[in-house]
């Protein structure tokens, strides 16, 4: 096993399936040791069981990312904290006037008000060892408009704005902040997208959807020392279509 990341705990958010999972996997794989936080019991389970699988060390937090105290309290139960991954989100499409309050209120409580917390809670704890990086995964609809999906990019939007202010907050103490910027991936919660999902990613010139691994093997590089002159950037995974 890689042991580029030995010696260090990641906490990757929305870790149980889809791109979540696979960073954690392959955080495990360069040595880290990984929490998992997620909803689900059975499915953290089983990225737990599959990061042992192939020799990686693992745990698995239930909680239920929503607000500022259900953040804190996560970043207290995981501990020492050296590289975290902001990817739990959810993705509703629809019109905006068929887009009620609580349903507006949950997509930015999820998206950006539980980074933020997070970031509160850990970002000063690695800036007092002196190192530390964070990794958020925003999306390639958080540069461009597109009809019905306002609601998600302009959450990601502002986890993009936040990426490179906490990189201008926290990179003097010696705290990396830096983005993934996926394009569409194929998921667990992409599946149900249909022709939508066809067609984001036909616009892109590569053709073809990602796999959850090729977004993982950007944290992955963000994450580690080879990237270590690397700082507030958002580095886009999206088959070209931010060339376009």
């Amino acid at each position: 096993m890689d042991s580029e990341l030995s010696n260090t705990t990641a906490l990757v958010t929305g870790g149980t399936s889809g791109i979540g999972r696979a960073a954690a996997v392959a955080l495990a794989g360069s040595g880290a040791h990984v929490v998992v936080s997620g909803r689900d019991q059975n499915r953290g389970d089983q990225a737990v069981e599959a990061i042992r699988a192939v020799g990686g060390t693992a745990d698995f937090l239930a909680t239920d990312l929503r607000d500022a105290t259900s953040a804190r309290e996560l970043a207290d139960r995981a501990g020492q904290v050296d590289v975290l991954v902001n990817n739990a989100g959810i993705f509703p499409f629809g019109p905006t006037e068929g887009t009620s309050e609580q349903d507006f209120d949950a997509v930015f409580a999820i998206n950006v008000k539980a980074p933020y917390f997070l970031v509160a809670s850990l970002a000063p704890r690695m800036a007092e060892r002196g190192r530390g990086a964070i990794i958020n995964v925003t999306t390639m609809a958080a540069g461009f408009g597109d009809a019905e999906a306002g609601l998600y990019g302009a959450s990601k939007a502002a986890l993009t704005l936040l990426t490179k202010s906490w990189a201008a907050e926290y990179g003097p103490r010696g705290v990396r902040v830096n983005a993934v910027s996926p394009g569409p991936t194929r998921t667990e919660g992409t599946a149900s997208m249909g022709e939508a999902f066809d067609a984001l990613v036909a616009a892109a010139p590569l053709g073809r959807p990602a796999a959850p691994e090729e977004i993982a093997d950007a944290i992955l590089y963000l994450a580690t020392d080879r990237a270590s002159f690397v700082q507030g950037a958002v580095l886009a995974v999206d088959g070209g279509r931010s060339a376009v």
